[in-house]
Order: C-alpha cells, then sequence, then structure tokens
C-alpha cells in the first residue's frame, strides 16, 4: 500500500491577509515557518521514503523547515505547483468581490486541468514509490483539487477550506486511491520546544 501525505504550505503574509497567491512565488511568515516546525517534530516518528515539494517557495521553504526533523531525500516536482488564478492573483477577497462577482478569474487554470495535473502526479509518485510512504508539500486549491477528484465532493473547493500546514493522507490500496483522513490540524496546537 502506497501512502501519501499531502501537507499543505506554511502561512504566508498573503495568506493572513487573504490574497490569492496562485503561482505568485510568495515567501513564508513567521507563522508559517512555526507551522512548519510543528509538522515536522509531529511527523518526525513516522519513517518516509521520500518528501516531494511544489517548486514555489513556500512549500519548498515549509518542506525544508519540516526536513530538520524527518530524515529523507527531498525532490520537486512541478505536478504539485499551485492552481494558476491568473487575474485574481494578488487580489485581497474584497478585491475579487468586486471584479469577478461570479468567481470566474479571466486566464484561471480550469478545474478538470489541476485534477488531471493532480492524479498524474501522484501516479508518477506511486509508480516511483510503490508500498512506500510519501510526502508531498503543496498547496491549498491543487490539494482540494486532487481530495475531489478521488471523489469526496464534501472536500471540493467550497466545502472545506485546508488550514496551512494541515495533513491530508491518501493512500492506494485495491487498486484505487482512498481518501484516509484530512485537514488534521492538532499538530499545530503544540508548542515548540525552547
Amino acid at each position: 500500500m502506497t501512502t501519501i501525505c499531502l501537507v499543505r504550505h506554511g502561512e504566508t503574509d498573503w495568506n493572513a491577509a487573504k490574497r490569492i497567491q496562485g503561482r505568485t512565488d510568495i515567501p513564508l511568515n513567521e507563522t508559517g515557518k512555526r507551522q512548519a516546525t510543528q509538522t515536522g517534530l509531529y511527523l518526525k516518528n513516522v519513517h518516509w521514503d521520500v518528501v516531494i515539494s511544489s517548486p514555489l517557495s513556500r512549500a519548498k521553504e515549509t518542506a525544508h523547515l519540516i526536513l530538520k526533523h524527518v530524515h529523507a531525500p527531498l525532490m520537486i516536482m512541478d505536478d504539485f505547483i499551485e492552481r494558476d488564478y491568473g487575474d485574481a492573483e494578488g487580489l485581497s477577497f474584497e478585491e475579487r468581490q468586486k471584479l469577478f462577482p461570479h468567481k470566474q478569474y479571466p486566464n484561471m487554470e480550469p478545474l478538470p486541468a489541476i485534477q488531471d495535473r493532480m492524479l498524474e502526479g501522484i501516479q508518477k509518485v506511486r509508480a516511483a514509490y510503490p508500498d512506500q510512504h510519501v510526502m508531498i508539500v503543496a498547496h491549498g486549491a491543487a490539494i482540494h483539487a486532487l481530495l475531489t477528484a478521488l471523489g469526496d465532493e464534501h472536500m471540493g473547493l467550497q466545502d472545506t477550506r485546508l488550514v496551512n500546514a494541515c495533513l491530508n493522507y491518501v493512500e492506494w490500496k485495491d487498486g484505487e486511491w482512498k481518501v484516509r483522513d484530512y485537514n488534521v490540524v492538532s499538530h499545530l496546537t503544540q508548542s515548540l520546544p525552547s
């Protein structure tokens, strides 16, 4: 059984300001760095065969902070980059509501395209790491798209907000992907060692 833990990157200033990042490369803020460290401490007692990251700096920085506690090689895969939000990138919630009240953002990557990309990515991972434990550090919309594609409409983009640094588990079992758990955040309430 291949197990994948999808980790959403830690918080950025744009997350805190509710600005859409998409593929705009925004680094972690101090809260995001703390979240990534908490995630690494939480996951350190599990054997990970590989950690894979999106190429965006907020995901790579999250992965590097996790890898201070988890011992595994790091690989970058473009398949797990965030959704391209086109003309909405950088806009606040209020700005988006005013300019695009129906949430149809010009030049945005269509949901089926991101789902196909994410599904193709985890199939590549399964082929390269059969029956292993893999951590993928990615992004909220990308993870949502994958979870929705795997068949649970309650995990869709409108129903569940994935918290920064949350954990989402999927498994390849009996010839299909199954969502084991999602939006796990209990590790984010633990204090860091002094």
